[in-house]
């Protein structure tokens, strides 16, 4: 059941005696509305034409507003919006010319100063006083140390430093000194100091912090040492250059064969560019090359340099391998980023590492010092 009208004329009645008293000129104008509403025809029943004032513009229904237009004599007349002008264009900014970059994303330019100021430093205190070079391979184990305990504190390790710092020089000075039999003295002594430094922290992680830290000492300054072993006889600049050259033609000619020819991978998990065809290139490579060197720098038979080739080149894509798959297992990309192009130190002495000690046995068995 529906309520009563509230607009019909005994409410409005009602309401005007409640509002007489406050406000009778509120009243009066109840009562002008009352009179004009009576005489106004509901909205609905009104013509179109009624509800127009002459010579305003009406919109007609559905068209966009001020699109049309009722002129004075009721024809449409049409309105064209006035076209938006062109939005003026934003100067282009100059994009300058990106770095050239190697296949691996590096500066090119970087890698190649990089790369020959380093090999002049290590050309150079080879090739004209032989101390010196002693003093670049102990530089050299340093950083490499250093780079190597930064590497594994990303995955929470925490081998002490110094005690392989100290080691590491105690390393290199029994292999100079006391050769190939002094040489496990002196891993034996880092190992030592490595348990007896890291007493001081506690027993949480000890076992953990022991063992990376003998991994550390046996990678890099003990395979260190084994350059200086190439080094110690009156030849030996001759042999530790004969080492360089073959680890550089093993990585050339990895490359040159895996860019054009590789098509079946070596160790996908472990290092996606490597193939088997850039393998057999380094192998190639390098086994002409050790030919040579042995025939012209120590006047020996060709098939001792093949053989000296293909041990360096194995022994230096096992190296290579070696440094990819711990620095995946440690999720980083470099060992640091102290030469610019390269990477760490640690990500050129991969290969060099493990090629020393297998060009000292080699050429100690078939080419020994005169």
């Amino acid at each position: 059941m529906t309520g009563p009208d509230p607009t019909t004329p005994d409410l409005r009645a009602a309401h005007r005696a409640r509002h007489l008293a406050a406000a009778p000129e509120f009243v009066a104008d109840l009562d002008q509305e009352d009179d004009e509403d009576e005489d106004r025809p509901p909205r609905s029943s009104q013509p179109a034409a009624e509800s127009q004032l002459a010579g305003e513009d009406w919109p007609a229904a559905g068209d966009p507003a001020g699109s049309w237009r009722l002129a004075r004599g009721g024809e449409p007349d049409r309105v064209e919006a006035p076209e938006a002008e062109p939005a003026a264009e934003e100067p282009s900014e100059v994009v300058p010319p990106a770095k050239r970059t190697s296949r691996a994303g590096r500066n090119l330019w970087a890698a190649i100063g990089v790369g020959l100021l380093l090999g002049g430093v290590v050309l150079a205190s080879l090739l004209l006083w032989k101390p010196a070079f002693y003093g670049v391979i102990l530089v050299a184990v340093w950083i490499a140390t250093w780079e190597m305990v930064r590497a594994v504190g990303n995955g929470g390790l925490k081998p002490p430093l110094m005690p392989l710092l100290l080691g590491g020089t105690a390393i290199v000075g029994v292999a100079w000194y006391g050769g190939a039999e002094a040489l496990p003295y002196g891993l034996l002594g880092t190992v030592i100091a490595v348990m007896v430094w890291r007493l001081a922290d506690g027993p949480s992680g000890y076992q953990r912090d022991v063992v990376t830290a003998l991994l550390i000492a046996a990678y890099v300054p003990f395979l260190g040492g084994f350059v200086v072993l190439l080094l110690a006889p009156d030849d030996g600049y001759l042999r530790v250059l004969a080492m360089l050259i073959g680890v550089v033609l093993s990585d050339t000619g990895g490359y040159t064969f895996g860019v054009f020819l590789g098509r079946h991978k070596l160790a996908p998990s472990v290092s996606p560019g490597k193939t088997w065809e850039g393998l057999a290139g380094s192998v190639v490579t390098a086994a002409v090359g050790g030919a040579l060197i042995v025939v012209f720098l120590f006047d020996d038979d060709w098939w001792r340099g093949v053989v000296f080739g293909v041990a360096v080149a194995i022994a230096s894509t096992l190296g290579d391998l070696a440094e990819s798959l711990l620095k995946r297992d440690l999720k980083v990309k470099d060992m640091s980023n102290l030469l610019p192009g390269h990477g760490g130190l640690m990500d050129r002495l991969d290969s060099i590492l493990l090629a020393a000690p297998v060009a000292y046995t080699v050429l100690t068995l078939l080419v020994p010092p005169g």
